[in-house]
């Protein structure tokens, strides 16, 4: 029987970096949502444990134990061939890796694979979050995920092909001890009132990340720049970097005008949800 999952792109609208636990784990508040795009997952039973990866991003990712799919399938017990297709850039800050674990878990469980809450958390901070794979609020290490409704945000992803690996933005990182989000967050209905309030929110790696790889403050330049753009922030620990407008018809002039500037960019209008 051959199972076929989706692994949206996971977008972190904020993330505030709260504390440090004395196993050197951070702790963090962030605003997560997915987009309409994401890699594509095929899975076949067989006698041993296997991934083909394919697709426009498919260069450098691992088709072996490195790969969190192959973890995921690997920690179960499930053998056969996965056929990966990476829409996505890797080490781009959009959950790539953790969204293709999750979407592994998902399908294995329907296939009557018994699944635990300390697994989806083992493999990495962002699986827990893209198990849903809805807009959340995710605290912790990664581990308390709370739903929320958002309304429909119309979005430009911006990658300049530079991957960002976490650990050297992490150690840049100056202060560990910074706010959370508010305790309640309001009721968003619009995405012109949801940009506004998140201008209010940060992301704290986004300057250790700029400081890493100086393109992405170019593209956050390029992001704010365009016709209509509601607010442009990084994502994760980088380098995708997103804005918000207030149609998908200005999200798509704005990909155009910057993927006509920047052939060499990936850049992408989405809807976010």
């Amino acid at each position: 029987m051959t199972v076929r999952a989706f692994a949206p792109a996971k977008i972190n609208l904020t993330l505030h970096v709260t504390g440090q636990r004395d196993d050197g784990y951070h702790l963090l508040d962030s605003l997560v949502a997915f987009a309409d795009i994401g890699d594509h997952l095929e899975f076949r039973p067989g006698p041993e444990l296997s991934i083909e990866v394919t697709g426009e991003h498919a260069q450098g990712v691992p088709a072996d134990e490195r790969n969190l799919v192959w973890k995921a399938a690997q920690a179960v017990g499930w053998k056969g061939v996965v056929r990966l297709d990476k829409v996505l850039p890797h080490g781009a800050g959009i959950g790539s890796g953790s969204s293709d674990a999750a979407a592994t878990i998902l399908a294995l469980s329907s296939l009557g694979v018994g699944i635990t809450p300390e697994l989806t958390v083992s493999l990495g901070a962002d699986v827990p979050v893209c198990m849903a794979a809805k807009a959340a609020r995710m605290q912790g290490i990664g581990e308390q995920v709370t739903s929320l409704r958002l309304p429909p945000l119309p979005a430009v992803l911006v990658n300049p092909g530079v991957p960002v690996p976490t650990g050297p933005v992490f150690a840049a990182l100056v202060s560990r001890e910074n706010p959370s989000m508010p305790t309640d967050l309001p009721e968003f209905e619009t995405v012109e009132g949801c940009a506004l309030w998140l201008g209010a929110q940060r992301n704290d790696l986004e300057m250790p990340a700029v400081g890493v790889a100086p393109e992405i403050a170019q593209v956050l330049d390029e992001l704010r720049s365009t016709t209509r753009a509601l607010l442009a922030r990084m994502s994760g620990s980088g380098s995708t970097c997103i804005a918000l407008y207030p149609t998908m018809k200005a999200a798509h002039s704005a990909a155009y005008e910057i993927g006509a500037a920047h052939p060499n960019w990936w850049c992408r209008a989405v809807e976010l949800s």
